[in-house]
């Protein structure tokens, strides 16, 4: 069973759909109990970071992501909250990475919205995927590059585009919304 983690994010349906387009059946939940036994965990996510924070905290679900042993994949927002801090709102997030949460400077447009491309890519979660493929980015914060950096993207800066901690996976763009590539990115993670 997979299992989307239910909060305030945006996306969920947008996941739940790219799942089943995989012929992949899942739940949408908040309880502890069936995040823990689920074969896999998607934490998905758009909105903002410290209402997203205050509904994981309200629910019970802090510790139980933070001690979920099956393989996590966050998504965008997901990414984020699953970091130390964010500079939305000065919000302590999860901490499962280390990385720091910064707005973009406005020495371009932000939010960066659209189709990019990244590169250094290191992780199984990208097999079949090719250094220049394009996804699809929505995002105003980024995660700064760290040990845990998996793919990296640029947009004003260089920043990290996907994370990885043990069973734990994160990528700042949208696979649901990307097509092949990101069609290829979530069939590489529910097969880990």
């Amino acid at each position: 069973m997979i299992a989307i983690v239910k909060y305030n994010a945006g996306n969920i349906g947008s996941v739940k759909n790219a799942l089943h387009r995989l012929n992949c059946s899942c739940v949408i939940t908040d309880d502890p109990k069936e995040l823990q036994a689920a074969d896999k965990v998607i934490f998905p996510g758009v909105g903002e970071a410290q209402s997203a924070m205050e509904y994981l905290k309200k629910h019970q679900l802090v510790d139980t992501i933070k001690g979920l042993t099956n393989p996590v994949l966050g998504i965008c927002l997901g990414l984020q909250l699953m970091c130390s801090h964010s500079e939305e709102n000065d919000t302590e997030c999860l901490g499962i990475f280390k990385n720091r949460i910064r707005l973009f400077p406005s020495t371009d447009i932000v939010p960066h919205m659209g189709w990019n491309n990244f590169d250094s890519l290191r992780s199984q979660l990208f097999r079949g995927v090719k250094t220049k493929d394009d996804v699809y980015f929505v995002h105003s914060y980024y995660a700064e590059r760290s040990q845990y950096t998996i793919a990296t993207a640029n947009y004003i800066l260089p920043f990290s585009a996907a994370l990885q901690r043990d069973n734990f996976y994160a990528v700042q763009f949208h696979p649901e919304k990307s097509a092949g590539i990101g069609g290829q990115i979530l069939t590489n993670f529910l097969s880990l």
